[in-house]
């Protein structure tokens, strides 16, 4: 299935800064999926992590999430999979430098409340910097967190951006299928 969006242009970008988009999320998720914040290109065309070049759709379906390669376009069938995506800071930026720490800790204290009222069974923060940030752990590294959110385990993993050069695809598709096998056995 081939997208038929057109690349955004520069007026387009520019003046998608601070809008937000909706959550992709439900009661009693296996997981929810929780980015940094939405880039500009993404709020633009409205679809989570719909910037192309970022490895978040190739990398669940790589690492057995999804049956197969979905578009950004299809995010709400992530729900019938059990899945769902949100964001610690709401606004979108050029890039997450652009958040301060107190933002994140806002945000992180905004989804906290979300995760009591929807409690999924784990949500996976995408990015370890803004997670120790947000969240006051300096040195919490990849996987499953010992802090929790009632009964929703936390679980940290590589930011899926094609930036991140420290995780190749498959190395980002092993760590990311880590959170998988972990819920399939729950």
């Amino acid at each position: 299935m081939q997208s038929k969006r057109q690349r955004p242009t520069k007026e387009e970008l520019a003046a998608a800064g601070g809008r937000t988009l909706p959550d992709i999320i439900a009661p009693n998720l296996k997981v929810l999926f929780s980015g940094i914040n939405p880039g500009l290109y993404t709020a633009v065309v409205g679809h989570h992590f719909a910037r192309p070049g970022n490895r978040f759709w190739p990398t669940l379906h790589a690492a057995g999430f999804t049956p197969r390669l979905y578009l950004p376009e299809e995010e709400r069938r992530l729900l019938n999979l059990g899945l769902g995506i949100t964001n610690i800071v709401d606004r979108a930026t050029a890039n997450a430098a652009e958040l301060s720490a107190t933002e994140l800790k806002e945000g992180a204290f905004k989804l906290e409340e979300k995760v009591m009222g929807y409690q999924p069974q784990v949500l996976a923060f995408l990015g370890i910097s803004a997670y120790r940030v947000a969240f006051g752990k300096a040195t919490a590294g990849i996987g499953m967190q010992e802090q929790t959110i009632g009964n929703t385990k936390l679980w940290v993993l590589p930011n899926p951006s094609g930036l991140n050069a420290h995780f190749p695809p498959r190395k980002l598709a092993e760590v990311y299928q880590e959170l998988r096998l972990f819920v399939d056995s729950l």
